[in-house]
């Protein structure tokens, strides 16, 4: 079925404030909003700001009213992805194809239609409370039917599209989630770790990259491993209350640019260990960018057979800590940057710590 996924159609985040994050994303990030929905556009229960970069689709949205299930969700988890939705040709049938392999339906076809044309949309439940929705556009112009046009342009920052989206699940849920991604939607299994190439001294993790047949779309699915202390993973659980998206990853074809504006824009970022770049020029190699600004810029690389890798980590974007951004930057790997998870960890670490929560 994963060649009927034609694309991330946008992710939908619950936030508590849609736009003041519209706001943060287009100041921060450098989206620009393009579209928005809400009481002035006929729907007085939720305010909606499309955002967009590249091929990324943001929506924030906020419920108005204290009955709306959505603030639940909020209190729950606080700000964070609730929906990954796909374009497709044929929503009826991909969303009826999936409840018989095993998918549990979170709304049923349906046809939504303004002045511009008619778009139908259907929805299923994955892991934890996000869902994934299945959009046919049948040629509508706009993003969404009722959705406005209102444009506040960003200052981009080069990121042009999701290379990745990553979730974490509950300790032994790995391996349910990644067979429910094969039989349900048919996005195979790309690579695997295992705790002993991700892990540190006191944390451990294991994590699956399921991807579709052109790899357009990846999601690594991560679980906790057994450790001395708290993983990062189930700090997330922890906070988030159940499983949930991490991040997104965000890519770029020239990193050290996109970092710069990120920084100026005030986006804070992980700190490199001490002793990082002491020895990754000899595991890596030679790359065509200048390693002194990488090392300036605090920016991890790694490589694989097919080329090497750049990418750098944002803190989490809200206060629980939950939800980051991921930049990356690849030339030739479509790895996910496996000799730098002890690093990384080590620091997330060191975050924990001061959260108090190792």
């Amino acid at each position: 079925m994963s060649d009927v996924l034609k694309r991330i159609h946008h992710v939908t985040f619950l936030v508590g404030n849609a736009k003041q994050a519209a706001f943060f994303y287009r100041q921060a990030f450098g989206f620009d909003q393009v579209a928005y929905q809400g009481p002035e556009t006929g729907c007085p229960e939720r305010t909606s700001y499309v955002l967009r970069q590249g091929d990324i689709w943001l929506v924030l949205t906020t419920p108005l009213h204290h009955a709306d299930a959505a603030n639940l969700w909020l209190t729950m988890h606080g700000d964070g992805v609730r929906d990954i939705a796909f374009e497709v040709d044929d929503a009826t049938a991909i969303h009826e194809l999936a409840l018989q392999r095993g998918a549990t339906s979170a709304g049923e076809p349906e046809v939504i239609s303004d002045e511009q044309g008619s778009v139908t949309v259907s929805r299923i439940r994955t892991y934890g409370e996000v869902i994934h929705t299945f959009v046919q556009r049948d040629g509508y112009p706009g993003f969404l039917p009722g959705f406005e046009t209102r444009e506040i342009k960003g200052r981009g920052v080069g990121v042009y599209c999701i290379d990745h989206i990553v979730g974490n699940v509950e300790d032994r849920q790995m391996d349910n989630w990644v067979k429910w991604y094969d039989e349900v939607l048919g996005m195979g299994k790309f690579v695997s770790y295992d705790d002993k190439d991700i892990s540190t001294e006191f944390t451990a993790l294991r994590s699956t990259v399921v991807a579709t047949d052109e790899r357009h779309i990846k999601f690594p699915i991560n679980e906790p491993a057994a450790g001395r202390k708290k993983s990062q993973i189930q700090e997330y659980i922890d906070s988030n209350l159940t499983a949930g998206v991490q991040h997104l990853a965000l890519k770029t074809d020239d990193i050290l640019a996109t970092i710069k504006d990120l920084r100026a824009n005030g986006v804070e970022f992980l700190q490199v260990p001490d002793g990082y770049y002491d020895e990754v020029w000899e595991r890596v190699g030679e790359i065509d960018e200048d390693t002194q600004k990488i090392r300036d810029m605090g920016i991890l690389v790694d490589k694989d057979d097919d080329g090497y890798l750049l990418q750098l980590f944002t803190r989490p974007l809200q206060d629980r800590p939950t939800f980051f951004v991921e930049i990356i930057q690849r030339a030739g790997s479509e790895s996910f940057g496996k000799g730098n998870f002890k690093a990384l960890f080590v620091t997330i670490e060191q975050e924990q710590a001061k959260r108090g929560n190792l």
